[in-house]
């Protein structure tokens, strides 16, 4: 769907050039990320197996706590070493990131978990699962995303390029991942840190592919005039993919009585790539379309002063008007 940029905005709406800017440093810091969390179960899974066996109780609650943050912070660690020469600024990132966070764990999990129950039935079935996980499950939770980077830094100077939409959608999107991770952690009291490791990224990198999608969505919306269902429409697919992933995802990864979690990592990485791919592409194709319109009206623009040159600025002049005091006087002189 194409859309025309427009001047029309209630925000700070900068110059075309700077809107289509791109972030080269972000999409390596998102390559270089998806290397670092494989590094990171590699390293629980082949190095560090057997740490976690002589463990129990707070402290391997504690490590499973510490594990789910590693995805947040090598991303906004990779993300700022890459991103040097116009980063966003720290407190913001961090900031929607934190709220991303909170409105999950204060909203969406008692809406969920509370007010529908999902634990109750959305494992029922096939249909139940499908369903539930992208009507309720899917829609809240990138509901959560959209919601934070709309009302957290939508209207901030700082949100003034394209792909900013998608740098602060990630970042909610992390935050909401991290919590689930948390989450998940408490209710077992602790995991297992090899299987724990691999479940981390793989809700990590999911939430991220889908807020990615609809970061593109919400910064098209920004700053060009799009459609009313436009932006729903990107919710609506993030959600689809939120559902979709996650019931594919456990019919991967349980077979019976046992669990097989790489099935689940390949699965996330196949659907990272092929999100981030798509987003990249996206991006592009929309900030060459932004700059060939800006051209061609500066080209317009150009050809028109051209043909009608500005008029020149004479000052006119204007014949002395005799003083009220020596007409009167002529005026007699003349009538006597």
């Amino acid at each position: 769907m194409r859309s025309t940029p427009t001047a029309d905005s209630a925000f700070y709406h900068p110059d075309t050039e700077h809107i289509a800017h791109n972030r080269r440093g972000f999409w390596i810091a998102a390559l270089i990320e998806l290397v670092g969390l494989l590094v990171f179960v590699g390293l629980f899974n082949l190095l560090l197996d057997r740490i976690g066996d002589g463990l129990d109780g707070w402290l391997l609650i504690f490590l499973g706590l510490l594990m789910s943050l590693v995805p947040a912070v090598l991303w906004l660690g990779f993300f700022y070493r890459m991103d040097r020469l116009e980063p966003e600024p720290k407190q913001k990132l961090i900031g929607v990131f934190i709220l991303g966070a909170l409105v999950t764990g204060a909203v969406a999990v008692p809406l969920l978990e509370g007010f529908f129950a999902i634990d109750t039935w959305l494992y029922d079935s096939f249909a139940s699962q499908l369903i539930g996980g992208i009507l309720l499950v899917g829609f809240v939770e990138e509901a959560v995303v959209y919601l934070v980077v709309r009302y957290g830094i939508y209207a901030d100077p700082e949100f003034d390029e394209r792909v900013d939409g998608v740098i602060y959608a990630i970042a909610a999107g992390l935050g909401l991942a991290t919590v689930l991770n948390f989450k998940y952690v408490l209710d077992h009291g602790g995991v297992d840190l090899g299987i724990g490791s691999v479940r981390v990224v793989v809700t990590a990198l999911a939430h991220a592919s889908f807020a990615a999608i609809l970061g593109y969505f919400i910064g098209q919306t920004r700053f060009e005039k799009t459609p009313p269902l436009y932006l729903p429409a990107g919710l609506a697919l993030a959600a689809l993919l939120n559902g979709i992933f996650f019931l594919l995802e456990d019919r991967m990864t349980s077979a019976g009585l046992s669990v097989n979690p790489w099935n689940g990592l390949l699965l996330a990485l196949v659907v990272t790539a092929i999100c981030l791919s798509a987003v990249f592409w996206l991006v592009n194709r929309s900030n060459e379309e932004t700059l060939r319109v800006a051209a061609l009206q500066r080209r317009t623009d150009d050809a028109l002063a051209l043909t009608n040159p500005p008029t020149p600025n004479i000052p006119i002049r204007h014949l002395p008007v005799p003083e009220s005091g020596t007409d009167s006087a002529d005026n007699e002189k003349g009538e006597g």
